[in-house]
């Protein structure tokens, strides 16, 4: 009877306490007392503390820090963490968590629990990954851990390397920002001379395998080329198809937002290894002659002693021209590579139309010849433009790079007749007839009897056949409205 009562009165302490703990279950006092008791228990144990920070004293990246960042990322209770931030990946249906500064993410490695922080400092705004270890437990997994830790990063790194575009700021704080790099160009679809395409390709490829070499030569392993040539001829394509050949990241310096030569420096260090450093529209930038940046700045820039603290970088440069650029800009070591991006021309019309419409042969193609070879030329954006707004008929959208194709030859024509007549109205002389007011100029009369030779002669023609027979004048009055007729033409 007394064993009865006693598993009687059991039960009705045990099912209140069920649903209290039920309760707790779906608050967040269960977390709070969870929280406190581990507090508690860490009261009674001695921590040490260890600092990464995301640059060293040089101002430039800490890899570690890089390589924490992506750990943290990948471990399965980060969604455990107080606060953690949710962003979309490369495909639509991709969501992955990223960990939130100044919150924690608990981490276990061989039964040793450790946790991680990122502080943001308050006197130089340098984040910093903290990590807080048992003193007990640092003797023995310590450096064990550190390994795990980069083994796991440079898999993930393999497994998802995605290029990356880093922007310059204006703050200090906060020197560069990146994005994920999604443009789609490839060095197989960029429209080049298939002969300086293979060049290239060749040349990026020994650069890759030459560590050993330009350490042999005494010589910073880097590689620095010029893309020039007008507005739409491919120069951005062709860097975007480049960092993909390499998988480096790209580092896109606006050399408005840069405040001195300092500035400038502290950015190239502040670059990773395996980077493709793009300066554009350089040539504008030295026209302006900025107060901000000098030339010397510049050039040290480009192969100065701060160009040295880093390898495997690939320096790009670009121009609309480079004919008023100062040549020391362009010596080699600064430049090591020229490439001349041209106005389109017939070859590579028929490679962006195998590219944007398919088609390889057409009866029109002979038509756009003839067009390119009377001195028509357009940009392979404006032509792949064209092709891309009529790419359901081929047929039309090759009618349509015909005609405007034609209005760049009609258009060329007209200012080279108004050039001629601006040159020779210059050399306006007297009159042999020495009559006040009346102007002559021979190279004048000749350049407008061209002018109607070429434009008029149809129109003229027709006006003669309409116009009544005229009655013949005696021979001076022929002779002065031959005169008057010479002076209304001037």
């Amino acid at each position: 009877m007394v064993r009865f009562m006693g598993v009687v009165y059991f039960l009705l302490f045990l099912i209140p306490l069920f649903y209290v703990l039920r309760f707790l279950s779906r608050t967040s006092l269960l977390h709070m007392v969870v929280k406190s008791w581990q507090s508690l228990i860490d009261r009674f144990h001695v921590y040490q503390f260890y600092k990464v920070p995301q640059f060293n004293h040089n101002f430039q990246e800490n890899q570690l820090y890089r390589k924490i960042s992506v750990y943290l990322n990948s471990l399965p209770n980060i969604e455990d963490s107080d606060f953690t931030n949710l962003f979309s990946g490369s495909k639509s249906n991709d969501i992955f968590f990223q960990h939130d500064n100044n919150h924690s993410v608990h981490d276990t490695f061989l039964s040793a629990k450790v946790s991680w922080t990122n502080e943001k400092s308050d006197v130089d705004g340098i984040r910093s990954y903290v990590l807080r270890i048992k003193k007990t437990d640092k003797r023995r997994v310590f450096r064990q851990y550190f390994q795990h830790i980069l083994t796991v990063s440079d898999e993930i790194e393999q497994r998802n390397k995605d290029i990356k575009l880093y922007m310059n700021l204006a703050t200090e704080n906060e020197r560069w920002r990146s994005v994920p790099f999604t443009h789609p160009a490839t060095l197989d679809t960029v429209v080049m001379d298939m002969e300086l395409k293979n060049k290239v390709r060749s040349d990026l490829e020994q650069f890759l395998k030459s560590k050993q070499y330009y350490h042999r030569l005494g010589r910073v392993w880097k590689r620095s080329f010029l893309l020039y040539g007008p507005s739409g001829t491919g120069k951005t394509s062709f860097i975007a198809a480049m960092a993909r050949f390499l998988s480096y990241d790209v580092y896109d310096i606006d050399m408005s937002k840069v405040s001195d030569d300092s500035d400038l420096k502290m950015l190239l260090l502040q670059t990773s290894p395996k980077s493709l450093i793009v300066v554009e529209d350089l040539d504008r930038f030295l026209s302006e002659k900025s107060t901000a940046v000098s030339l010397s700045g510049l050039l040290n820039f480009m192969d100065g002693i701060v160009s040295s603290c880093g390898e495997e970088r690939v320096l790009v440069f670009t121009m609309n021209g480079k004919e008023h650029v100062d040549q020391l800009v362009m010596r080699p070591g600064r430049v090591d590579v020229h490439i001349h991006f041209p106005l389109c021309d017939f070859s590579a019309f028929k490679s962006l139309a195998n590219t944007y419409l398919g088609v390889k042969e057409h009866k029109l193609f002979p038509q756009v010849e003839e067009v390119f070879q009377s001195g028509g030329s357009l940009s392979p954006a404006e032509i792949g433009e064209i092709m891309i707004s009529n790419r359901s008929s081929p047929s039309r959208a090759l009618k349509s790079v015909i005609s405007a194709l034609q209005t760049d030859v009609d258009s060329k024509t007209t200012v080279k007749v108004a050039q001629a007549l601006t040159s020779s109205g210059s050399g306006r002389s007297v009159d042999e007839s020495g009559e006040p007011g009346t102007v002559f100029c021979r190279e004048s009369v000749h350049t407008v009897r061209e002018f109607r030779k070429l434009y008029g002669l149809l129109r003229l023609g027709s006006r003669r056949k309409e116009e009544p027979p005229v009655v013949p004048l005696d021979r001076s009055s022929s002779a002065k409205e031959g005169s008057r007729h010479e002076r209304m033409i001037v």
